[in-house]
């Protein structure tokens, strides 16, 4: 039974709700891939698929329409899987189940997928319109957007001709973003000896959870808690107040979100176990006064476990404990250019457990300057290699530069002022876009990103405002119908 179908507008909800059953979680969206192409047959469209399963669709120009500019629209296929720990779901076969509460569209349980399945949807709603009067139209399905940005990364020059792009990948109403951050992940991996459990002994669990996390670049400022870095502050306490060892520490999940839990198994002596309990309790109210409404759900339980079969040895523990203390998370610098946009940052973003030998260490850094995003990497690397960890850099990927001189800028600005009465607000995003790469590779291109409003994107707090997909989708027809005609070329001699 569909449930958001009573929306409007009712085309994106439809194929909102439809894109929600399909598994598609970054490096895993052969699903998501098959349905576009499906789609595409079915609608009598043309289509092609690149080598790492970027997909092409294209809507030829309406009648009398052949001599506007040729316009790309562009969205990413994949999303970001978070769940609730208590809440059973298999990424690789259930559905995500949307319903309505109130305003917003939410998910149970899980990530909602809003970020980027609306831009998808309104790009299917686009190619289905069969009233929709239009130029030339191609819609750019990317991979992977989420865990490294390799659809946009190996886009071959040729693969659209289209030199005027809709990007459908923001998340706040009444912005047009025309600027993006670069970014690149710093890992370290650190090796340590497995030491046998000490005879006199008691085992406990500690569990943070009930953290906001969000967007390590769009929420970075917002004062939230980093599970890590708040699990590190008590095992580190721990063990200098309690000589407590661990066996276990884990937290965070993925590159690009702020950790929202974290876990740990460690052992203290019984006749040092019996203040412990009290010590976490209270640091619990510390840290509520510490962050006050920004984390009113805070959770942090402590309980009595099995004996783990081993724990760190106390020279490692400590050089891990001592790295993650020094190693920076939050935001770096504010720009010197637009007002309250994040310059640099950098994301404390999982540590775990490997095996009983090795830990990994995943940080995210992102910039709108090329140097100072390799200068926070280079600040979180010499951290993680006091804890003698082995620490590599991804390639990243460049930022956007914003211009105001941009024509679509211009286009889609008097478009949203004939709509709704205002001036929208022209932004560069500390987020990374896929128009970093693109704008790189496709020489010439003009772009302009825009979208509904979504709140808790890769959380399962994740929750997209109905009233504004109208308002979006409103935007974006009214700039396809606005799209100038192509420069005519000159007679040849």
């Amino acid at each position: 039974m569909s449930v958001l179908s009573q929306l409007n507008p009712a085309p994106i909800w439809i194929y909102f709700e439809e894109i929600c059953r399909i598994p598609r979680l970054s490096k895993n969206e052969r699903k998501i891939r098959k349905f576009l192409l499906e789609f595409a047959a079915s609608h009598k469209l043309a289509s092609k698929e690149d080598s790492i399963g970027n997909i092409l669709i294209i809507k030829p120009p309406s009648p009398g329409m052949e001599n506007r500019k040729t316009l790309v629209l562009q969205s990413h296929m994949d999303m970001v899987g978070e769940k609730n720990t208590d809440y059973k779901h298999n990424w690789d076969t259930d559905p995500i189940i949307p319903y309505v509460d109130g305003d917003w569209v939410k998910a149970r349980g899980t990530t909602l997928g809003g970020d980027d399945g609306i831009g998808l949807a309104s790009m299917l709603a686009v190619l289905s319109d069969k009233d929709l009067k239009t130029g030339k139209i191609e819609c750019l399905f990317t991979v992977d957007e989420e865990s490294g940005m390799t659809g946009a990364i190996n886009l071959k020059p040729d693969f659209f001709e289209g030199r005027i792009l809709l990007n459908l990948d923001s998340e706040d109403e009444g912005i047009l973003y025309i600027g993006c951050a670069g970014g690149m992940d710093t890992l370290g991996e650190m090796g340590y000896k497995s030491c046998p459990v000490s005879d006199g002994v008691t085992a406990f669990e500690i569990a943070i959870t009930g953290l906001h996390g969000g967007h390590s670049g769009d929420e970075i400022h917002k004062g939230y808690g980093n599970a890590v870095k708040l699990m590190n502050r008590i095992l580190l306490n721990l063990s200098n107040q309690f000589g407590i060892s661990i066996s276990l520490f884990d937290g965070g999940n993925l590159r690009n979100a702020i950790p929202r839990e974290a876990f740990a198994t460690i052992t203290v002596s019984k006749s040092m176990a019996e203040g412990l309990d009290n010590w976490v309790t209270s640091f619990r109210d510390v840290l509520a006064e510490e962050f006050g409404d920004n984390e009113k759900e805070l959770k942090i339980e402590i309980k009595m476990t099995a004996i783990p079969p081993s724990v760190m040895d106390k020279e490692s523990q400590m050089k891990l404990l001592n790295s993650l203390t020094c190693c920076p998370h939050g935001v770096i610098a504010w720009s010197q250019e637009m007002d309250n946009l994040v310059e640099t940052s950098t994301n404390l973003a999982s540590v775990s457990f490997v095996d009983q030998n090795r830990i990994k260490i995943v940080t995210t850094q992102r910039s709108s300057v090329e140097s100072s995003k390799h200068y926070v990497a280079g600040m979180v690397e010499s951290c993680l290699r006091l804890a003698g960890a082995e620490v590599v850099h991804s390639d990243g990927y460049p930022g956007w530069k914003p211009s105001l001189k941009s024509e679509i800028l211009k286009i889609t600005r008097k478009c949203y002022s004939y709509l709704f009465g205002k001036e929208p607000a022209v932004r560069a995003i500390h987020a990374g876009l896929e128009c970093g790469l693109i704008f790189e590779k496709f020489k010439g291109i003009d772009m302009i990103s825009f979208g509904p409003s979504i709140k808790g994107a890769h959380t399962p707090e994740e929750m997209i405002e109905i009233r504004t997909v109208g308002m979006f989708w409103d935007l974006l027809l009214e700039v396809i119908r606005n799209i100038p005609l192509a420069e005519k070329k000159p007679d040849s001699i």
